[in-house]
């Protein structure tokens, strides 16, 4: 079966707990997975941006995939995150990686070196003849400074068999139309932005990586799966609802958003590493408004 028909609907990039200390906080982490699950997401991401992976160690990287695998292991479908701007030590990882029981690797495009697109095209070419996973492709250039265009993410499609599928992040619109036109039929194309992935589906897209689900899991699958019903009178009443909570999660920083509303739910501490900072007193104040309203 391929991951298009495997991945369809909502996945979860998780969030990475902390104590107050900042340690990795595992208990808070199996809470949360629960509560995911428990909330009826179709699948998990570990080690996604918003896992705040630039201020993990390798250590905390690798055991936080050990207890991710076991704690969700034949609960849902899991992706693993793999990725960097050094292709010789993704290619590395991918032997250390716990991948056996993982559906896929999600890597995005590498940041700061800001490749050409052949750069790119041979960063993934890399990739994917090492993994032993399926791999998914992930464009962010809000965050990496250099957007893939859609001539290289179907050359990667076409041309190179382990690549599977993408979360495309963009914002895009006339970019993420020629990859749905020209992309090949089992090729996956997920939303990576919660607020647009309802129109993307309607667009063609099958799903989504989502950030906000962390909070919101119930609700936002829901969602993502009326849309997929293509009954988007019924998806648009409750992605209305979440419109405000989008805006709240992104702006200042992700995941500084998404752990303010979990934190006030109860699920985790607020505590996020540095350079990242919790939200401003104004803005959780705006958090804390909206939940006494749901």
């Amino acid at each position: 079966m391929s991951l298009r028909k495997q991945l369809q609907g909502t996945g979860v990039a998780l969030i990475t707990p902390f104590t107050a200390d900042l340690k990795v906080d595992f208990d808070a982490l199996g809470k949360v997975i629960d509560f995911l699950i428990d909330g009826g997401v179709e699948y998990l991401v570990t080690l996604g941006t918003t896992g705040e992976t630039p201020t993990l160690d390798k250590q905390e990287k690798l055991d936080i995939a050990h207890y991710t695998t076991g704690k969700i292991a034949g609960r849902v479908p899991l992706v693993v995150g793999i990725g960097g701007n050094n292709t010789a030590e993704i290619l590395k990882d991918l032997e250390k990686y716990p991948l056996d029981k993982a559906i896929a690797v999600l890597s995005a495009s590498p940041s700061y070196n800001k490749p050409s697109q052949e750069g790119i095209f041979q960063h993934y070419k890399a990739i994917a003849e090492a993994s032993p996973k399926p791999v998914l492709l992930y464009n962010v250039p809000g965050r990496t400074g250099r957007n893939m265009s859609a001539a290289t993410t179907l050359r990667l499609a076409q041309e190179v068999p382990n690549i599977a599928g993408m979360k495309e992040a963009s914002g895009d619109f006339a970019q993420c139309m020629e990859i749905l036109r020209d992309m090949p039929e089992d090729f996956l194309l997920v939303s990576g932005d919660d607020a647009i992935a309802m129109p993307l589906i309607a667009c063609g897209m099958t799903g989504v990586i989502s950030v906000a689900a962390n909070a919101f899991p119930r609700q936002f699958s829901d969602m993502i799966r009326l849309s997929l019903k293509a009954d988007f009178a019924g998806a648009k009443k409750l992605n209305d609802t979440l419109m405000e909570a989008y805006d709240l999660m992104f702006v200042e920083n992700n995941p500084s958003g998404v752990k303010a509303f979990m934190a006030e739910m109860g699920l985790i501490k607020n505590e996020v590493r540095l350079p990242v900072v919790p939200l401003s007193d104004a803005v959780h104040d705006k958090v804390k408004r909206y939940l006494s309203k749901k």
